[in-house]
C-alpha cells in the first residue's frame, strides 16, 4: 500500500507522491523560554515522518527554523545579568533547544535557519510583494493586502468577510482591511508588547529589540513573512510537506500561503500536515499558562525512550494528554520492548541458537509485524498502530524463548533486526541502553557504597574500606580520594 497523508489544505487523505528528494519544512520554536514537552511533540512526530520517508527511500531535505526575533524574547532582556538584549536571550534558549533536540534523539535537519540571519531575504520578499501590488507601506510599516489574493482563507476554510482583525491595536488604523497583516513593522518593539510579555520588573528604559535598515526605514520583520523567506531560501518556491502545530493553521500558515504564492506565482506547499496539541492538567501545555514540563527535566526523570514511546502512543494528528496514566503506559510499553529485545539478543548470540531449528510461528510473526508496521506508517504515519505491531512481536519472541532450550537463530536474528530497523531507525528508540531510572539508581547505589566506605575509614577499618574501593573498581567505578571527600568516575 502506498503512503497516504491527510492534507489540511484539501481536508482529504491523499496518496503521497514526490521526486527522489522530499522537501520538508517544520515550523520551529520561538526561543523565548525553556523548550517543553508540548514543543517536543511536534519535533518527535516530524522526526518520525522524516525517518519513515527515508526508510521508503526518499532523500529528505528537512529544514526547521528558529524564530529568534520576537517581542516575547525582547521582553525578557535584563531578566538575567548576562541578558543585555534580545539577541542574548535568544542565544540562551536556542542553545537549550538544540541540546533538547539531541537529547530526544532527533535526526538533524539540513539547516536550522534563524530569522536574525535572514533579514536581507525577508526584505527582498517584501519588496517583491510591494512591487506586484500585494503589499503597501504605511508610516514605515508594510502590510499584506489580503484582498489582492483571491484564495485567502483556503487553508482554514474561512471567508475574508468572516475573519477577525489581525495585529496589534495600534496597527489597525494604518491598514486598508482589518485582516491585512504586517510584513514589516516600523521601529522597535512597543512598550505595550514588552509589558504584556515581561516576566520581571524592568528598571529604566524598556528594551526595544533589534532593528534593521530597510527601504521603508528601520524596523523589524513581521512574524509570518519570516517562515516564507527562510523556507523558500533553503528549499525553493514549492515545498512537498509543511508541518506545524494545529494552532498555527490560522493566521500563521494561512498568511504564509498568501504571501508566498502572491510573490512567486507557484503553489507554496503540496501537503500540509498539522499535529495535534499536548495537554496537561486539562489545558494545552503552554509556557504562558505555566502547565509545562521542560524537556531536560523530563529526560532526566523518564529517559528518551519512555518519552518517544509516549509520543508514539498517539498518531500525530490526534490530541494527546500527559497524565500519570499515559506516562505509566509508556513506561510499561518501553519496558516490554526493551526486555524482549535484550532477551532476544542474548539468545541469538548464545550457543543455544541453532541453524537448523525452525519456529514457523516466530518467523511468521516477524513478517506479519513488518507488514502491519508498514501498513500503519503508510496510513498517514499512524505510529500508534505501528507500535502495536512491534508490541505484538514481543509476545511471539517471548513465547519462542519460553518454549524450549534450543532457539531458532534465523528467526531470532530477523526479530532483532526488526526491532532495530523499525523501532530504532524509524521510531527512534535506542535499544540496548539503560533507562534514566536505571542510571539514577546506579548512581545512588555507588554513592551509598562510598558512604559506607567513608564510615569504615572513619572507624579505622582501612582494610574493609580498601575492599569496597576495589569492588567498585572491578565493576568500572574509579574512586578518587581528595581532602573534600571521595569522588568517582566511570573508567
Amino acid at each position: 500500500m502506498p503512503l497516504s497523508v491527510t492534507n489540511t489544505l484539501t481536508g482529504d487523505t491523499e496518496e503521497f507522491t514526490a521526486d527522489d528528494d522530499v522537501l520538508l519544512y517544520v515550523c520551529g520554536l520561538t526561543v523565548s523560554d525553556d523548550p517543553h514537552l508540548g514543543h517536543a511533540r511536534l519535533w518527535v512526530h516530524a522526526d518520525i515522518v522524516h525517518r519513515w520517508l527515508a526508510h521508503l527511500g526518499y532523500d529528505v531535505r528537512h529544514v526547521e527554523n528558529v524564530t529568534d526575533v520576537n517581542e516575547k524574547i525582547t521582553a525578557r532582556a535584563g531578566e538575567r545579568p548576562e541578558w543585555g538584549g534580545e539577541a542574548d536571550v535568544a542565544e540562551t534558549f536556542t542553545a537549550e533547544v538544540f541540546e533538547a533536540m539531541r537529547g530526544l534523539n532527533l535526526e538533524r535537519a539540513e539547516v536550522y535557519p534563524r530569522v536574525s540571519e535572514h533579514v536581507p531575504e525577508i526584505v527582498d520578499l517584501i519588496e517583491t510583494l510591494v512591487e506586484t501590488g500585494h503589499a503597501y507601506e504605511a508610516d514605515g510599516s508594510v502590510y499584506f493586502d489580503v484582498t489582492t489574493y483571491e484564495e485567502y482563507g483556503k487553508l482554514s476554510n474561512q471567508e475574508i468577510e468572516e475573519l477577525e482583525a489581525q495585529g496589534e491595536p495600534d496597527e489597525r488604523a494604518e491598514k486598508r482591511h482589518p485582516s491585512d497583516f504586517a510584513l514589516w513593522k516600523a521601529g522597535g518593539v512597543s512598550e505595550a508588547a514588552v509589558e504584556e510579555h515581561a516576566k520581571h520588573e524592568h528598571e529604566g528604559a524598556l528594551p526595544e529589540g533589534q532593528t534593521w535598515d530597510s527601504p521603508w526605514g528601520k524596523g523589524r520583520p513581521g512574524w509570518h513573512i519570516e517562515c516564507s523567506a527562510m523556507s523558500t531560501t533553503h528549499l525553493g518556491d514549492t515545498l512537498d510537506i509543511h508541518m506545524g502545530g494545529r494552532d498555527l493553521v490560522f493566521p500563521h500558515h494561512e498568511n504564509e500561503i498568501a504571501q508566498s504564492e502572491a510573490a512567486t506565482g507557484e503553489q507554496f506547499t503540496r501537503y500540509w500536515l498539522h499535529a495535534g496539541l499536548l495537554s496537561m492538567e486539562g489545558e494545552k501545555m503552554s509556557s504562558s499558562i505555566g502547565n509545562f514540563w521542560t524537556v531536560p527535566d523530563a529526560l532526566d526523570e523518564l529517559g528518551v525512550n519512555v518519552i518517544r514511546t509516549f509520543y508514539a502512543g498517539a498518531a500525530y494528528r490526534s490530541e494527546q494528554a500527559l497524565t500519570d496514566e499515559t506516562i505509566t503506559e509508556a513506561e510499561q510499553r518501553w519496558e516490554r520492548l526493551s526486555r524482549t529485545y535484550d532477551s532476544a539478543v542474548e539468545a541469538v548470540d548464545s550457543v543455544d541458537a541453532h541453524t537448523k531449528v525452525e519456529d514457523h510461528a516466530l518467523r511468521g510473526a516477524v513478517e506479519d509485524t513488518r507488514e502491519e508496521f508498514t501498513a500503519a506508517m503508510n496510513d498517514d504515519f499512524n505510529v500508534r498502530e505501528a507500535m502495536t505491531a512491534l508490541l505484538d512481536l514481543t509476545d511471539a519472541v517471548n513465547r519462542h524463548l519460553d518454549e524450549g532450550t534450543e532457539y531458532d537463530y534465523r528467526g531470532l536474528r530477523r526479530a532483532v533486526e526488526t526491532f532495530e530497523e523499525l523501532g530504532g531507525d524509524v521510531i527512534g528508540l535506542q535499544f540496548g541502553t539503560e533507562t534514566a531510572g536505571e542510571a539514577e539508581l546506579a548512581e545512588e547505589l555507588v554513592e551509598l557504597v562510598l558512604d559506607v566506605r567513608e564510615a569504615e575509614r572513619e572507624a579505622g577499618n582501612y582494610e574493609r574500606a580498601d575492599e569496597l574501593r576495589d569492588a567498585l573498581e572491578e565493576v568500572g567505578v574509579e574512586v578518587q580520594d581528595s581532602p573534600e571527600g571521595p569522588t568517582y568516575r566511570l573508567s
